[in-house]
């Protein structure tokens, strides 16, 4: 059962590299029609830095990469720690619905970014998220100590 508690993970890490590569072409092909002469002489220059310089669209991938490193990052520690103690199928499924559920909210952050639709996708994500949260607090603080792993 780890493998399967591990795979929803990584199948989150993947899709966070996918959209890192996804940034590359809607942000050069913006570049080279952009006014990025506020750029001129800045030393430093960050993807930030072209907030109001490229079309809204063309940041969207990066606004959304920045977001698989934020909240992810907590489920990552709680698929972790859940692994090392003994994952249920409903472990399981609780981490493939987020990984699903993230992997929505970037296509649609990503294409379409209409705020109510990708806000009720993160809720929804967060909700699976706060499940497994309270599922591996069941498992430290209200289990049998001798019934965990040694």
């Amino acid at each position: 059962m780890q493998a399967q508690m591990l795979a929803p993970a990584a199948v989150l890490v993947v899709w966070t590299i996918i959209v890192l590569f996804w940034i590359i072409p809607p942000r050069f092909g913006s570049i080279s029609k952009a006014d990025t002469s506020s750029l001129k002489g800045k030393e430093g220059s960050r993807g930030q830095d072209l907030e109001g310089v490229l079309p809204d669209k063309a940041n969207w991938p990066a606004h959304n990469h920045t977001h698989l490193h934020e909240q992810p990052t907590l489920f990552y520690a709680v698929v972790l720690m859940i692994t090392v103690l003994g994952p249920t199928g409903t472990d399981v499924m609780l981490a493939w619905a987020y990984v699903g559920l993230r992997i929505v909210h970037s296509l649609w952050q990503i294409l379409v970014n209409k705020v109510g639709p990708r806000f009720v996708l993160f809720l929804l994500s967060t909700i699976a998220l706060i499940a497994l949260a309270i599922r591996l607090l069941m498992i430290t603080v209200f289990a049998d100590p001798s019934a965990l792993p040694q």
